[in-house]
């Protein structure tokens, strides 16, 4: 378990130059400071940064691991995943639209004989949909993100690991899989399950309530 090259580096400005606000970090890195809002909450969170109100953040002499680190690093993704919107890859844009939204889900998951082959974002769908194509007529297939291009997990991964990679290639949810075959150098795999930032956002307010 580590953190990303991104919380390092926040860790490392803010060891430096504390006191250091949100505005001040997003800046030196480049990024909206909407993306780093995950990455301080954790860091905040393990105790590694404190967060001064009007002051900014501050590098903490506290040990990195702690009760809360310790408690979302022995919750496994089985206890938190749900279950993932999936289409077939011949299923047309506009009907995968529909699907998304009655969901009321941010992706869906393509397969192909159980066998995960893709996944497509409300972005996807946004460029296609404004680009002027005949929606009822290109197949989902056409649009999506093709594996292995796809970030995966494993029900036995850790809440902790599954948040890192959410934050680490800032997307919406990941597919949670089982190896279904290999099939040469090639493995395929069966979606179980997905794992969301609301899953992650559930688990914390379950955490704050047992207090």
């Amino acid at each position: 378990m580590k953190l990303s090259d991104r919380q390092e580096k926040i860790i490392d400005l803010v060891r430096v130059g504390q006191p250091v606000t949100s505005v001040a970090l997003a800046d030196k890195l480049g990024v909206t400071r909407a993306a780093l809002r995950a990455d301080l909450a954790i860091l905040t969170m393990i105790g590694t940064l404190d967060a001064r109100p009007k002051v900014g953040y501050v590098y903490s002499d506290k040990p990195k691991r702690n009760l809360l680190l310790d408690y979302i690093s022995d919750i496994k993704v089985s206890e938190i995943m749900s279950k993932p919107a999936v289409i077939s890859e011949s299923t047309m844009v506009y009907d995968a639209i529909v699907y998304l939204f009655l969901n009321d889900v941010g992706t869906v998951f393509v397969e192909n004989n159980g066998n995960l082959v893709g996944a497509a974002s409300r972005k996807d769908f946004l460029k296609i949909s404004i680009g002027g194509t005949d929606i009822h007529k290109v197949p989902v297939g056409i649009i999506m993100t093709r594996m292995p291009n796809i970030i995966c997990g494993r029900a036995d991964d850790s809440a902790y690991e599954i948040a890192s990679k959410i934050i680490e290639h800032e997307i919406d949810s990941i597919p949670i899989v089982e190896t279904l075959k290999v099939d040469g150098d090639k493995e395929q795999y069966k979606i179980i399950g997905k794992v969301s930032k609301t899953n992650i956002t559930k688990l914390f307010v379950k955490m704050g309530k047992s207090k």
